[in-house]
């Protein structure tokens, strides 16, 4: 929805549930997103990690399934809702593919399992057998402390996995990747209360596919790039004079447009710092006002369309990004950056500050 600091995104696999709020000009406003695998979370979270270390290829790749949706108010007060699906392709160096990373964690979890029920089994057996009524208080503490014990194995033996893939990753945080992404936004007006009306008919409401990737250079260098396309409904404003030219009339209409989008961003530093300069340029399938009404509307007879009228909303093709990212704690990600906004001409149009805080909810 174009609020993060760097509109080149890094291919990510987050095997867990994801929030981001997004920060812009300063101001404060309720832009939040979530993120989610839920092909993971259904059939590998909680199971033995065997169990996707030893699945097809297919099915590695359908966990990374990632589910999305976010909304954001921009600086014009419209509330943007929008959807995504993304899908790995490629991946240089899974972490939860390095088995020797995790050969003792199934192991050590499930003797310290089998201990702790055989215990449980015995006080059970002593709660039951006990004839001295002032130990029933002591051994049902012990019993739910076994019980609690247990309940808590699941948690830790992910926390386990999770602390070991983070040194993995932290190791390799330039691997190559590939992800693919399909998404829909909804760009609405809203009154002074927050309630969604006019829906805006621009690339800010749009059917979205994208390609995103990137490999690494050294230990030190992350190169990555973004090729997108996006579909949508792009609403003309215009006046149509009457043959005589003493009458005129405001009308509008809308046509069918496509957006291609094309990103390359370079980072540099690491898992925990790293900064990055991006260079990422728009450009409409219909490139004028004037073609898009010629494509949209069949002017009356008797009229004709005030050609310098003709109204849309502009894209400015060319964008420079910079700005870095902090990894704060093992949950939590700080990004940050300027946008440079550029016309045809490469004239400035906009410079923005924006903040990115991302958290990883284990």
């Amino acid at each position: 929805m174009g609020v993060t600091p760097a509109q080149v995104t890094r291919a990510s696999d987050i095997k867990d549930f994801k929030v981001d709020w997004s920060l812009k000009s300063w101001a404060i406003s309720p832009n939040l997103s979530i993120e989610s695998q839920p092909v993971w979370e259904l059939f590998y979270n909680r199971s033995r990690l065997d169990k996707y270390q030893h699945a097809s290829g297919f099915m590695r790749r359908l966990a990374s399934a990632d589910l999305s949706v976010g909304t954001v108010q921009n600086e014009e007060a419209d509330r943007r809702i929008g959807f995504a699906v993304k899908l790995n392709l490629f991946k240089q160096r899974d972490p939860l593919l390095a088995r020797q990373l995790y050969l003792d964690v199934d192991s050590s979890f499930e003797d310290q399992q089998q201990q702790l029920e055989k215990k449980l089994r015995t006080l059970l057996r002593r709660l039951d057998t006990t004839k001295d009524i002032l130990k029933l208080p002591e051994i049902q503490s012990e019993i739910q402390n076994a019980r609690q014990d247990l309940a808590a194995l699941g948690p830790r033996r992910t926390q386990e996995i999770n602390r070991r893939a983070a040194l993995f990753v932290q190791k390799n945080w330039n691997s190559a990747s590939l992800d693919i992404a399909f998404g829909r936004i909804y760009t609405y007006q809203t009154d002074s209360t927050g309630s969604l009306l006019k829906l805006r008919l621009n690339r800010n409401t749009a059917w979205g596919a994208w390609l995103s990737g990137g490999f690494g250079i050294g230990r030190k260098l992350l190169l990555s790039g973004l090729i997108r396309s996006s579909w949508y409904q792009e609403a003309l404003s215009f006046v149509l004079h009457d043959s005589l030219g003493s009458n005129s009339s405001d009308s509008s209409a809308v046509a069918e447009n496509s957006l291609f989008s094309l990103g390359l961003n370079l980072r540099y530093g690491g898992s925990i710092f790293n900064f990055f300069i991006e260079l990422f340029y728009e450009q409409k399938g219909l490139r004028t006002a004037t073609a898009a009404l010629n494509k949209a509307f069949r002017t009356p007879p008797g009229l004709t369309v005030a050609t310098s009228s003709v109204n849309w909303n502009v894209v400015d093709p060319n964008t420079i990004n910079f700005g870095g990212s902090w990894r704060i704690g093992i949950n939590l990600v700080l990004d940050y950056g300027m946008r440079c906004i550029f016309d045809q001409h490469w004239k400035m149009q906009t410079f923005t500050p924006v903040v990115g805080l991302a958290c990883m909810m284990r």
